[in-house]
């Protein structure tokens, strides 16, 4: 039996918290109302804060399938929506040719029937079946440009679509949309007003902590609480890109494969790859100002 959707906004947090995933209220709270109410759940913040798992989670939790359209540059409406398989229709044209059946009128209402039709994920998203309509997640939309953002409101306002050849498309019931973007350039407000919007922020340090201990159960609890504090540490100095939840998760399960008990400074140094993706900001924590931050969590936490 498919779950129901949740009835209430501490609800919705043990609704994600089952699926391990750790939200502030903040976040329950918009989540829920994005449910209640049917709309779009549009999540803007810096990339590794956990916006994609969102939909991930609530497709796991509730038990529906995940519809993922992965937006790039140059993304178009025949890679989102729907394409015409165009080898089958010209072999079905070659072959009624051979056979004398040549009938324009007739000919061209089946090669453009459904038969020949091929399913991209926003398609697929609102062809779902009752009670169990899928979570489409509209990953990074900042990637796309703004004809691409038009095409999608006629989705957002009224879950439907139209296809030229075969008329408009309108899901029996509508998706659980959830659109994330790391806020790369500014989408257009006309999207923005047919969504319920949130800004996910890093997690604080509690959080942050929390999540480890479900995500990396097997590292020791004084290492997950010094790789927690040095992150957030971290995140303060001026990296070219600061880490995100995700790293700081495959840090503690790194440092946990190489018997690490707590951290210093050759270990963070050895292992900073884990954590940072750019070679200047490796360079720059790893000759020195990871040891001054070590040094300065150490002091912090005994009181010195």
């Amino acid at each position: 039996m498919t779950p129901t959707l949740p009835t209430s906004i501490d609800a919705t947090q043990q609704l994600l918290e089952g699926e391990g995933y750790v939200a502030d209220r903040a976040l329950a709270t918009v989540l829920f109302l994005a449910l209640k109410m049917g709309r779009p759940l549009f999540l803007e913040g810096e990339a590794g804060v956990g916006k994609t798992e969102i939909a991930k989670v609530l497709a796991a939790a509730l038990d529906r399938p995940l519809i993922r359209l992965q937006c790039y540059e140059g993304l178009d409406v025949a890679s989102a929506l729907y394409e015409w398989n165009y080898g089958a229709q010209m072999i079905e044209i070659r072959l009624r040719e051979a056979s004398g059946d040549v009938v324009r009128d007739a000919m061209r209402s089946d090669i453009f029937s459904e038969r020949f039709l091929i399913r991209r994920p926003v398609l697929q998203a609102l062809e779902g079946e009752p009670g169990r309509a899928p979570v489409l997640l509209i990953d990074e939309l900042d990637r796309t440009d703004e004809a691409f953002e038009a095409f999608l409101l006629e989705v957002l306002s009224d879950s439907q679509v139209t296809i030229p050849e075969l008329g408009t498309i309108r899901a029996p019931e509508p998706p659980i949309v959830v659109i994330t973007t790391n806020r790369t350039r500014e989408i257009h407000d006309a999207l923005k007003r047919r969504c319920l919007y949130h800004w996910v922020e890093y997690p604080t340090a509690e959080r942050e902590l929390e999540i480890v201990r479900r995500k990396a159960p097997h590292a020791p609890a004084a290492l997950s609480a010094e790789i927690v504090a040095f992150v957030q540490r971290l995140r303060s100095a001026d990296l070219f890109k600061a880490p995100g939840v995700a790293e700081t998760i495959d840090w503690a399960t790194a440092l946990t494969e190489l018997d690490a008990v707590a951290l210093d400074p050759e270990l963070v140094s050895d292992t900073l790859g884990v954590l940072l993706k750019y070679q200047d900001d490796i360079a720059r924590i790893g000759t020195g100002e990871g040891r001054a931050m070590l040094d300065e969590i150490r002091r912090g936490r005994s009181g010195a």
